[in-house]
């Protein structure tokens, strides 16, 4: 399976961000075409802690037991969805993000173990700089997005305490409009500090 490692927000949190993005794209549309944007779907947002790739199933319940393990060690967290911002920058960017603030540095620590679970039941899970955001869109060419990225920088959507952590199968090409289709197979509470129990699903 394809899989990776998320905290997904609640639907309130969702609703408000649609709500935003909005007006966003209704700008982006009276100031010329927008084709170049190829938007994420709201069942798509999420916070991805770690993209696993292809796991076999020989490895699947060692990986369930180690992020059990590191979902029980860290507490909820205090999370909002807040601002914006361009990879690889907002001059030239090929995806436009919305960005996350609240309980950044425990929730880097559990995106440094969910890395490090995964790389323990032989997994390539990809090192680097964690930097928390939801994909809102990805472009077919690189451009310019400081318009966008301005008119979300006062955004501050409401607060939510994430206390759950997801592992996603992403089912390429089966969902609306040929986007990827995300199904949660396993989830665990965190905890901090109790011993979890994976809810399979």
């Amino acid at each position: 399976m394809r899989l990776f490692v998320a905290v997904v927000p609640p639907a309130a949190v969702l609703d408000d961000l649609a709500g935003e993005l909005a007006l966003v794209r209704e700008r982006l549309a009276s100031d010329g075409p927008a084709d170049n944007y190829r938007w994420s779907l709201r069942a798509q947002w999420h916070l991805t802690l770690a993209f696993l790739g292809e796991v076999p199933d020989s490895a699947r319940t060692d990986l369930h037991r180690r992020l059990g393990r590191a979902a029980g060690r860290c507490p909820p967290l205090r999370l909002r969805v807040a601002g914006g911002g361009g990879f690889g920058s907002v001059r030239r960017a090929r995806v436009l993000w919305a960005g996350i603030d609240g309980d950044l540095r425990p929730l880097r620590e559990l995106a440094g173990s969910v890395s490090a679970a995964a790389r323990r039941c032989g997994l390539d899970v990809r090192e680097g700089r964690f930097r928390p955001h939801l994909t809102l869109a990805r472009l077919r060419e690189p451009a310019d997005v400081r318009e966008v990225t301005a008119a979300l920088a006062d955004y501050a959507g409401p607060e939510w305490i994430a206390d759950r952590l997801e592992l996603v199968a992403s089912h390429l090409g089966q969902g609306e409009g040929r986007h990827s289709r995300y199904e949660t197979v396993a989830d665990w509470p965190l905890t901090g500090g109790a011993d979890p129990k994976s809810a399979e699903r």
